[in-house]
């Protein structure tokens, strides 16, 4: 009888012991087809046939997944964690919330005060009243038009399921379309309902030809994903370059109340930036409670003050809100007004960070808090500044300090440099969020995330980058210690982060939204205008120091590529090097070696076939376990995977091999801690209820499979290859009760010829396999789990180009090594640990 025949008697291959079992195989002519090649990267449209079973056995996956593997380890060490986490809260609730929302999302934007109008004149000095009111003017309507229409009224409502950010957006357009250069994605990923994909309407048209150009072209991909790390690289630096000037400016108020050398207020400066670094270990919800209420002061503060200005000064400059003033400003000043467009975008830094750090808090929070509070505050505090100015035109170094009344100075310089620290913190959490984000979805080397709260997974605390923000930040401040250079190195980062936005959110409304083309064409032509319009500016005077910016991000954008770069050509290399299906065929279920006792989980990176590492534990261990499992942790683009549709569970081989596959999903906001024992236990335990279920859906799907499975299995004809030419001997026994495998080929070649079994002896012989097979797991889990960790590096090939030898076995291997290992997460005791390196030629 023929090796099929075998099987068949162990399963057959249309249940799902043997899914995998039909991935590698020769068609009639020869030549050999592997579905993960063809479907993987850069490989050709498999047969039609094939696509049809695998489209079916991803249904079966799909159909027992949430009734089977509903086990979340995170969730055990997050008590209360959810999806929703702002629905069915308490009013008092609501309002610790609202002051949450304050010390975290608007501090950045509420500082802006501070030296929006004196980094503006020192590029523009004042002349004469009407170009404080065209400075005011363009401030204000600035103001209106990024903080408040783009950001706060559209781009907040681009979140992906409550978490922002530029690789927030990038996952949701991942999800509608496929854009992602990521090679481990599987069709049933698209069946998780987070991804709630949006109903079809009148735009779908347009809609599906531009995402069928994005998903052939290969550089559009590529491109997309280079603006979004130049995004990421640019929020990044915002968290550098966002401290400093905060602190800078705030500390320089002192030279209004008192004689200081610009040396103290850099030591002084230097001292508040350690204490705000050294603090952000106690998380944002320890924290903002506390800095909170202290920001609400600072806003009424800003309000106050304005409104005394007014009233005292001119109330004349309320004509700014008549745009004309912008002409006149303009036409005044030309091209010095052009210079000072760079200082006018300061009133808007922090819009940013108020998309980022959406996943702390609800987008109904965000607005209604900027809309009733904030925005009306900072109107107030550029009206009272503007006001003074115009009997002050020499105050402008210091406006704002210069402006408030002497006998409020000193609680006000207080209050202002507390809300520096609290908008240093905005910007330092948004980077968190950012990092999190890019490191799930292969962007970003993995580093130790801190999770500082039990109820929101969104908040973390990332150490490594914290005091690697706060060395960047020192020798900013120390280099460059004029807010004007600052202000200009701070317009580069948030004006590279907002056009990227622009951009995302575009293709967002395009694919996502679905909404009339007009509003499409009509966002991006005002916004990215007039970023471009403002991003000339800067340029300009990128030779003020603001270039030390430039070279972090782009050092951080090369750190991104390189890191992506090295992790899709690893995975690549594992597809295309896999073990064949065939061999382990032909090893049977002794796999060439001895099968001790106990159970093997196999960490790999690949969510189909048999990774070669396994290959190279057969080769290298004296023994492998008698039941191996290999588990696949991927994340996917969704922030959150129901806990119901984390895990999925396949059988690889026949049921004698004893095999599994357990493919563990995970979203970019989904929090892990893992504890290996809790892991163990409730991985044995879904284990177990996969088998039993499959067990169910075979006995009920048994009728009229026999003769479909056989016909295809005939149709095509398999010849043993082994990966890399390998040659493994066979004939080790497995464990006493599979000692005789000869018994079952000969059971099987005789079979046809005795006649059908009855549909009760069918049942009975099903439950005493099934109950045999959960003993099996039982004994195997009795004796133990060990973990077999695969290390697998890549190494450029010697006929390489000279730059991807660089970059391969340099950069990426520097960036490897350094990063933080995947198992760091399993807290597993050494004594349970396997590992073996492997190394592969790219």
């Amino acid at each position: 009888m023929t090796e099929e025949g075998s099987e068949r008697e162990n399963g057959g291959l249309g249940s799902m012991d043997s899914i995998e079992s039909r991935w590698v195989y020769q068609d009639e002519e020869g030549s050999e087809i592997d579905n993960d090649d063809q479907r993987g990267v850069g490989g050709n449209e498999s047969p039609q046939r094939d696509s049809e079973d695998e489209d079916n056995a991803e249904q079966r996956l799909i159909r027992t997944g949430p009734r089977i593997d509903s086990f979340d380890v995170e969730a055990l060490e997050v008590p209360g964690a959810q999806r929703s986490d702002f629905e069915d809260i308490s009013l008092g609730r609501r309002i610790i919330l609202a002051f949450q929302t304050l010390g975290v999302v608007f501090g950045d934007v509420g500082t802006s005060p501070l030296y929006t109008f004196s980094v503006m004149f020192s590029k523009a000095p004042v002349n004469e009243n009407e170009d404080v009111l065209g400075a005011l003017s363009l401030v204000l309507y600035t103001l209106i038009l990024i903080s408040l229409i783009k950001y706060v009224l559209i781009v907040l409502w681009a979140n992906d399921d409550g978490e922002g950010g530029t690789f927030a957006l990038y996952s949701l357009i991942c999800r509608h379309a496929k854009v992602s250069l990521l090679p481990n994605q599987l069709p049933s990923d698209a069946r998780i309902s987070s991804f709630r994909l949006k109903v079809p309407s009148a735009e779908l048209e347009r809609s599906l030809k531009i995402k069928e150009r994005l998903e052939a072209s290969l550089t559009l991909k590529r491109l997309l994903l280079m603006l979004v790390l130049a995004g990421t690289s640019m929020v990044i630096a915002d968290g550098v370059v966002t401290p400093a000037m905060s602190v800078i400016s705030a500390v320089g108020g002192l030279k209004v109340g008192v004689s200081i050398e610009q040396d103290h207020v850099v030591m002084i400066s230097v001292a508040f930036l350690i204490i705000l670094f050294s603090v952000q270990k106690y998380g944002t919800s320890k924290v903002g409670i506390v800095v909170g209420p202290a920001l609400f002061i600072w806003f009424c503060s800003l309000g106050g003050i304005g409104i005394y200005n007014l009233v005292k000064y001119d109330t004349s400059v309320l004509r700014a809100f008549n745009p004309i003033h912008i002409y006149y400003f303009f036409k005044r000043n030309s091209t010095k007004a052009w210079y000072s467009l760079g200082g006018c975008l300061l009133c808007a830094t922090g819009s940013e960070a108020m998309f980022a750090d959406l996943c702390y808090f609800s987008v109904r929070s965000v607005q209604l808090t900027f809309v009733l509070l904030v925005l009306p505050c900072l109107l107030l505090g550029y009206l009272g500044q503007a006001a003074y100015l115009m009997e002050n035109h020499a105050d402008t170094t210091q406006a704002f300090f210069s402006s408030v009344p002497s006998g409020a100075f000193w609680p006000v310089f207080l209050i202002a440099n507390v809300a520096a620290l609290i908008a240093s913190r905005a910007m330092t959490t948004a980077t968190f969020s950012c990092i999190k984000q890019s490191t799930a979805l292969g962007c970003f080397p993995r580093l130790k995330i801190i999770h500082t709260s039990r109820k929101f997974m969104g908040q973390i605390y990332i150490p490594a980058m914290n005091w690697f923000l706060l060395a960047l930040t020192l020798i900013l401040v120390c280099n460059i210690s004029s807010i004007y250079e600052i202000g200009n190195a701070y317009g580069i980062a948030e004006l590279g982060v907002m056009m990227m936005t622009t951009i995302l959110v575009t293709l967002v409304m395009i694919l996502i939204w679905q909404i009339n083309i007009i509003i499409v064409l009509s966002f991006a032509t005002i916004f990215l205008g007039l970023e471009l319009t403002f991003f000339s500016s800067i340029l300009w005077s990128v030779g003020d120091g603001s270039w030390i910016i430039l070279v972090f991000a782009i050092v951080i954008f090369l750190i991104m590529y390189i890191w992506n770069y090295g992790s899709k050509l690893k995975y690549e290399t594992e597809v295309k090097q896999k073990m064949s299906m065939d061999v382990l065929r032909e090893l049977g279920p002794e796999l060439g070696t001895v099968r001790a006792p106990g159970i093997g989980l196999l960490y790999n990176e690949l969510a189909k076939g048999v990774p070669a590492i396994f290959g190279h534990f057969l080769t290298t261990l004296p023994a492998v376990h008698s039941m191996i499992i290999f588990v696949c942790i991927k994340y996917v683009p969704v922030s959150v995977v129901p806990q119901s549709e984390r895990f999925l569970f396949r059988r690889v081989c026949a049921k004698s091999y004893h095999i599994f596959r357990c493919v563990a999903r995970y979203g970019y906001k989904d929090v892990r801690k893992e504890n290996h024992q809790t892991f163990e236990q409730l991985l044995i335990e879904s284990l177990e209820k996969f088998i039993r279920r499959e067990a169910q859906e075979r006995s009920l799907e048994s009728d009229g499979d026999e003769d479909s499975d056989s016909e295809e299995e005939h149709a095509v004809s398999r010849i043993l290859i082994a990966p890399n030419g390998s040659v493994y001997s066979l004939g080790v026994p497995l464990l006493t009760e599979f000692k005789d495998t000869s018994r079952f080929i000969s059971e099987a070649s005789t079979s046809e010829e005795k006649p059908e079994p009855s549909t009760d002896q069918i049942t009975v012989d099903a439950e005493q396999s099934l109950e045999k097979e959960l003993s099996f797991l039982r004994k195997a889990k009795e004796s133990g789990v060990v973990y077999l960790l695969g290390h697998g590096d890549i190494r450029a090939r010697k006929e390489s180009w000279f730059i991807k030898k660089l970059v391969i076995n340099y950069f990426y291997a520097f960036l490897r090594k350094n990063c933080r290992r995947g198992t760091a997460n399993l807290s597993v005791p050494h004594s349970h640990l396997i590992q073996v390196g492997m190394t592969y030629m790219v």
